[in-house]
């Protein structure tokens, strides 16, 4: 029962990923894509953690802390583009 009920999980949080591909592609302005773009980073890390039951194995765990690593610093990026234009600051005075 248990298997069954995390194949399923699997199964619908693949399906919500193909959507929010879709969202990324589609979206109609910049935000939607990088709330699509990051909602898909954290639907693959429940990939993972998942697969990661199924297969009782521990092989996963680094991957999904690399993962959310690269996620959180992703969406930082992306929120100061939106913010202001641009990702690195060179201030001439620091």
């Amino acid at each position: 029962m248990f298997e069954m009920v995390l194949q399923l999980a699997l199964f619908l949080f693949s399906f919500a990923t193909l959507l929010l591909l879709y969202r990324a592609i589609k979206g109609p302005t910049v935000p939607d894509r990088i709330i699509a773009m990051d909602t898909i980073g954290i639907n693959l890390i429940s990939i993972m953690a998942i697969l990661s039951v199924l297969l009782r194995t521990h092989a996963f765990f680094e991957g999904i802390l690399l993962l959310g690593m690269l996620s959180f610093i992703g969406t930082v990026a992306f929120s100061k583009f939106i913010e202001r234009g641009i990702v690195f600051d060179y201030d001439e005075n620091g």
